[in-house]
């Protein structure tokens, strides 16, 4: 068990894959259902605002992977057919790597919201999960979501629970636009928005080098190990947790 209050928690990070929710639902439902709709997706929506940004950033982001030498799927802007078949395959290049792309991101999330809504996807989150929350907030602790996920598809996810909507029960959603999940100032930003000292805010993840990182910026950390998750080399470094029973 690990006590909350005696360690002087005001508020508990939730990573989603692996952490809140099965990595199975991840990897074999929604990252399947975003890369068989991706282009036409794309095609279809591309003069759209939301969609052209996150074009553009796909852009800038292929740019930068080419500087480095990576050799990411050719890139052409002209015709509109061509900047859309551009994204897709470039999308489909990152997916391939499990690259956690803000750009990719923002269109899966954009899809995944389509499904949400059409009744073809719903949140899946563990057991515990739900209780937990709602056990912390009647304890006036804060939760919050930070996950590679856009704060679009967060949302949705934690709104399609079987547990029912449990958006209300958190008090923010942080994606990689405030950072990269292995630097220490993403964590250092994500506990100033939510008002506390790093050393207030419970960061829990399944991955070390995250925790790494957030342990670096000063907020406390716990490993995540749920069924699927992958073994991390360094496990012993962190306290661990099976189920959110765990944090008291």
């Amino acid at each position: 068990m690990i006590a909350l209050a005696a360690r002087g928690i005001g508020a508990v990070l939730l990573d989603i894959e692996g952490t809140t929710t099965p990595i199975a639902f991840v990897h074999d439902v929604l990252f399947p259902y975003a890369r068989a709709r991706l282009p036409a997706f794309v095609e279809r929506e591309l003069a759209t605002p939301a969609v052209a940004d996150a074009a553009a950033r796909l852009a800038f982001e292929h740019a930068e992977d080419a500087a480095r030498g990576e050799e990411p799927p050719a890139w052409r802007d002209d015709p509109p057919a061509a900047r859309a078949a551009s994204v897709a395959s470039y999308c489909a290049w990152l997916m391939d790597r499990d690259r956690k792309s803000t750009g990719l991101k923002r269109l899966q999330g954009y899809i995944w919201e389509a499904g949400y809504q059409a009744g073809e996807l719903r949140g899946q989150v563990f057991p515990d999960v739900a209780p937990a929350i709602r056990r912390w907030r009647d304890a006036g602790l804060q939760a919050a979501i930070y996950s590679s996920g856009s704060e679009l598809a967060q949302r949705r996810l934690f709104e399609s629970t079987p547990a029912g909507d449990l958006t209300p029960l958190l008090s923010a959603f942080f994606d990689t636009t405030v950072g990269s999940k292995l630097a220490p100032e993403s964590y250092a930003r994500i506990a100033a928005r939510l008002g506390f000292a790093p050393a207030a805010v419970l960061f829990v993840s399944d991955v070390t080098r995250e925790l790494h990182a957030a342990r670096a910026a000063g907020l406390a950390v716990v490993l995540a190990r749920r069924p699927g998750n992958a073994p991390q080399a360094d496990a012993t470094a962190f306290d661990q947790l099976t189920s959110f029973d765990d944090l008291v």
